[in-house]
């Protein structure tokens, strides 16, 4: 279920794990931390302030010169800088220029980021969290909110888990995916984003203003005090390791984890590593496929905590990414089973960019592999046990595909 709010990253996340929570990582090498880092996100905002112009060539070359595929999809990427050099005037002309060219790579995770897009990208990484306070999930091609956070915008104002989301700001998000709403949703801090649901067949609209949401990527609890259960909601915060360590060291003494992955769209690809390798004592992660075709391949680093005791993962389609990462690399080395349904399958890996005028470029620069060599772009990750999620389980508040989880697990612990 994906959490509708806006969280920073940063480049230099790996550096907090050195001592959390009784469980320390100091073996891991500092060479892989460095290797990662040039795979993540940019840390600072380019202040510098060019003509217009020059921001069209500056983001121009840098697509020719970085894009992962070095044809660009198969074409001359000098007739964009012929159609639009001498049509530039204003930084909109810009916005639409280069996201003009870059729709021609047929690549939906790539982008320019206005000046406004951008400062909210970089405040999102830093976990200055602005929303409404809900996660949603798909469902059969509709979205319904699955949980509201308390004392949110959206739970002041009614927000109720089993409400069907019909439309965000006029835009309807029937056939939509968890993305292209979250994109809805999204927007400046204190505007008032209007939705529409449906709840018992009666249509509400409602009118929330976005604030600042207290919010942690991390939760756990214990089922019969010998099942650990840990839910991961996203890769992207700067706390999602000290969190996930925490709840780790909390559930140390369980039999059995079970690590809930759905609806979590990724994050940064270090904070995937680092999650796979407290499970895994050997064997690769995943290998990453540059621009020039050169394969990095990241490995297990030995460290001085590992759980090794029973782990189940639960996915479903809106489990991507970084998500796909950890999946793959556990189900690839027998570490685990996944449940649910198939992932959404984004096997890309994107950098952030700072251009002049404060402005930015989230850039596709590499592919990756699972550590069995599979590509699972647009594909997606097959679970071992595939357990559907389904409407009426939402509107009885019962998650069929826990339960399953909890059943496999106490058998394995037993």
């Amino acid at each position: 279920m994906f959490r509708i709010l806006k969280i920073k990253q940063s480049a230099f996340l790996v550096l907090c794990l050195l001592l959390l929570f009784g469980i320390t990582f100091q073996n891991y090498k500092y060479a892989q931390i460095e290797r990662i880092n040039e795979l993540s996100s940019a840390n600072y905002i380019n202040e510098q302030e060019v003509s217009p112009r020059e921001l069209f060539l500056q983001s121009w070359a840098l697509v020719r010169e970085s894009y992962c595929e070095p044809d660009l999809n198969e074409q001359n990427w000098s007739r964009w800088k012929r159609r639009y050099v001498n049509k530039i005037e204003d930084i909109d002309d810009v916005y639409v220029a280069v996201n003009s060219m870059i729709a021609s790579l047929d690549d939906p995770y790539s982008r320019l980021l206005s000046k406004e897009e951008f400062l909210e990208q970089s405040n999102s990484i830093d976990s200055k969290i602005y929303g409404i306070g809900v996660n949603i999930a798909s469902l059969s091609g509709k979205i319904y909110i699955v949980n509201v956070i308390k004392g949110s915008p959206a739970d002041i104002a009614g927000l109720k888990q089993g409400d069907l989301l019909l439309s965000v700001n006029d835009n309807l998000t029937k056939g939509k995916s968890i993305f292209q709403v979250a994109q809805y949703i999204k927007g400046q801090l204190n505007e008032i984003v209007t939705l529409v649901i449906l709840r018992n067949n009666e249509k509400i609209t409602k009118k929330i203003k976005r604030g600042e949401v207290k919010f942690k990527t991390v939760e756990h609890q214990k089922f019969d005090k010998n099942i650990g259960y840990i839910h991961i909601l996203s890769f992207i915060g700067n706390d999602t390791p000290r969190e996930f360590l925490s709840a780790l060291d909390k559930l140390k003494n369980t039999k059995g984890l079970i690590l809930d992955l759905r609806g979590n769209t990724g994050g940064l690809f270090q904070n995937a590593l680092i999650v796979s390798n407290l499970f895994l004592t050997q064997g690769d992660i995943v290998s990453v496929i540059g621009r020039d075709g050169q394969k990095s391949l990241y490995s297990v680093q030995s460290g001085d905590f590992v759980y090794d005791k029973p782990l189940i993962v639960l996915v479903d389609g809106d489990s991507a990414s970084a998500s796909e990462i950890v999946s793959a690399a556990l189900k690839d080395n027998n570490r685990a089973k996944i449940v649910g349904t198939r992932t959404f399958g984004k096997g890309v890996v994107q950098k952030i960019y700072p251009l002049p005028n404060q402005m930015g470029m989230n850039l596709t620069i590499a592919r990756y592999l699972t550590p069995k060599g599979y590509d699972i772009n647009k594909k997606g990750i097959e679970p071992d046990y595939e357990v559907v999620f389904t409407k009426e389980d939402m509107v009885k508040s019962f998650d069929r595909q826990l339960e399953f989880a909890k059943n496999l697990i106490a058998k394995e612990i037993k």
